[in-house]
């Protein structure tokens, strides 16, 4: 099996492929955290308890070396939840690099009501997390700031999974707010403020202010993707 690893992923790949060898199916790398860490994805054919105990064991270091813990699972387990997990494993689907082996998802595709469903949930419980933590720092300025800055890069994300039921993938952060401020109706200047947050949570903008604003607009974006008729 084919290895194009590099990177701090290096070791990981090279412990996979000694605790699994031929059972190793394919090991991806996808996304980025805010700190510009990649998450890892290892396919395999089997995985028993036993293996979990090996990766336990090689945890430690993968930790000391600055690496995520990879998602392990079945590649058919994978393949079977697209509808259980369809932003979470959408989102691997589309920024994946493969490191081992074949791209696994070829042909593979998630369905658009699922996208839909799930970001729905989400969005709903978001709008219960802006509310209900409002409430909890008794609406006091400093954990209104953090409340906002923390709860951007949902809703970014969110957002932009909007745009893909629309079949758009806009390039960037500006991009993003034209096309849900003409689509959508949205407020441009308060997406603006709430994606700014999200790229950069040291941005200049105020939380505070931002708060009500930001609360109207994923109130109707919830509503809207609620009503959002998905083509067959």
């Amino acid at each position: 099996m084919q290895s194009h690893a590099h990177g701090p992923l290096t070791a990981l790949v090279a412990d996979v492929t000694r605790l699994f060898g031929t059972r190793l199916e394919a090991v991806v790398a996808y996304g980025r955290d805010r700190r510009g860490g990649q998450h890892s994805l290892v396919l395999v054919s089997s995985l028993t308890v036993d293996d979990l105990q090996a990766l336990a064991l090689a945890a430690a270091g993968w930790r000391d070396a600055g690496i995520a813990t990879p998602l392990v699972l079945p590649r058919d387990e994978f393949a079977r939840s697209l509808d259980a997990f369809p932003l979470e494993y959408g989102e691997i689907i589309q920024t994946h690099t493969v490191l081992v082996g074949t791209d696994p998802f070829e042909g593979m595709q998630v369905a658009l009501e699922d996208i839909r469903r799930a970001v729905e949930v989400r969005l709903s419980s978001h709008l219960v997390h802006l509310r209900e933590n409002f409430i909890e720092g008794g609406g006091r300025l400093k954990a209104v700031e953090a409340l906002v800055r923390a709860a951007a890069p949902e809703f970014a994300s969110l957002l932009r999974r909007v745009a893909q039921l629309d079949a758009q993938s806009p390039a960037d952060d500006r991009a993003l707010a034209a096309w849900a401020h003409a689509r959508l109706g949205l407020d441009v200047r308060t997406l603006g403020d709430i994606l700014a947050l999200a790229s950069d949570d040291a941005a200049p903008v105020e939380g505070v202010r931002l708060y009500p604003e930001y609360l109207a607009v994923a109130t109707r974006l919830r509503q809207l993707v609620d009503q959002w008729s998905v083509a067959p």
